[in-house]
């Protein structure tokens, strides 16, 4: 897996990234497809948003329908018929959310599905296989994200355990052309800690690294320090990927300060709950005083649901519990977040990201929060 820094504009960075199903222009968001599906979404609809690259789960997918039972039926591309790019995390952080159906050993977890109870045990050689059999392009190291709040002592003992993880991950990984492994640092909000997890996950030697154990709760300030005492320990020359993040303020701050790819389901979420993100802020399409309002979404997008329908529709539809409100609110704030990614990958070209940050961070908008 090759991976081309084309330029920076300050710290943010314009890259491109080459796997075996395909290119991935940075910085790039990856729409989260769960369970091999990104809900409410076909596979051409995501790809018509602008997405290069989906993130699908080892937890969901060894649990149901099975890894073996997707390697048989070719691998998860031709599975769910998505021919470009995919990620798939490792299922750390879906055991780790398992707080009573799970015990962490050095060897690995075992837990209880939550879907029948039954036991399983996924070690850092198993997550691996199973990425392996899904045929991701890349695949994520075993980690267990650190719980929060934490004190400084839970959180070394935890990060220091991920790295015997990430190592065990590495060695059971099969070198392929056009696919890549990442580490994964932790150490929760600690820059010591993330310092020597960072230094730890070098020596072993990764295609990219991610930044996980953030967006867990701690104050914003806590996550841009952990990320500038963190991002200059981490190679120029390879991708950087910042786990579970998240609003648009956010991967904005976060492109600013160097960070490559990114993954959250807000923008799914949202789009099956009513809420949309515009231009004008975060719209809440409950809310009563959308309901005899004519005009689009957004009237600078170009995606179906802003061509095609009124807010006053879109009202309808969502009061009404349609699931044409979840297609088109969905498939409009994936739309909103490949323009965002787009937007900064033109302004770190022209070297004009002082002037995109100065024009974003100066635009009025609402967060309609309550419905009617």
């Amino acid at each position: 897996m090759k991976f081309e820094h084309e330029t920076t504009s300050e710290r943010a960075r314009l890259g491109r990234l080459e796997t075996a199903h395909g290119e991935v222009h940075t910085p790039a968001f990856m729409p989260v497809g769960t369970a091999a599906t990104v809900k409410a979404m076909t596979p051409e609809m995501v790809r018509a948003t602008g997405a290069e690259i989906l993130l699908a789960n080892t937890y969901h997918l060894m649990l149901r329908p099975g890894a073996e039972r997707i390697a048989r039926l070719g691998g998860l591309h031709r599975f769910m018929n998505w021919d470009g790019p995919i990620l798939t995390d490792s299922g750390g952080f879906q055991v780790w959310s398992l707080a009573k159906l799970r015990e962490i050993r050095e060897e690995g977890v075992v837990f209880q599905s939550h879907l029948d109870g039954s036991r399983h045990e996924l070690t850092p050689e198993r997550a691996i296989e199973i990425q392996h059999q899904l045929d991701a392009d890349i695949t994520m190291a075993f980690d267990e994200c650190t719980a929060w709040p934490t004190t400084e002592e839970d959180a070394a003992k935890s990060m220091r355990l991920s790295m015997r993880w990430a190592q065990r991950s590495k060695a059971a990984f099969r070198e392929r052309e056009g696919y890549g492994i990442f580490g994964i640092v932790q150490g929760s909000v600690f820059p010591d800690l993330r310092i020597e997890s960072a230094e730890c996950l070098l020596e072993t030697g990764f295609d990219g690294y991610a930044i996980g154990g953030l967006s867990v709760g701690e104050a914003r300030e806590k996550t841009a320090e952990t990320l500038d005492a963190t991002l200059p320990r981490l190679p120029e020359g390879k991708p950087r990927y910042l786990m579970g993040v998240g609003t648009p303020e956010d991967i904005v701050d976060a492109v600013s300060r160097g960070i490559d790819l990114f993954d959250c389901v807000l923008p799914t979420r949202s789009g099956r709950t009513g809420q949309a993100f515009t231009r004008e802020g975060k719209l809440n399409l409950r809310n009563a005083r959308h309901a005899e309002d004519p005009a689009p979404l957004d009237a600078a997008c170009g995606c179906p649901a802003c061509i095609g329908y009124s807010r006053a529709y879109l009202h309808h539809l969502t009061k009404s519990g349609e699931i044409l409100s979840a297609i088109l609110l969905t498939a409009h704030n994936l739309h909103y977040y490949q323009e965002l990614m787009a937007s900064l990958r033109d302004a770190i070209r022209r070297n004009a990201l002082a002037a995109f940050l100065k024009a974003f961070h100066g635009a009025e908008r609402r967060d309609e929060l309550g419905a009617d």
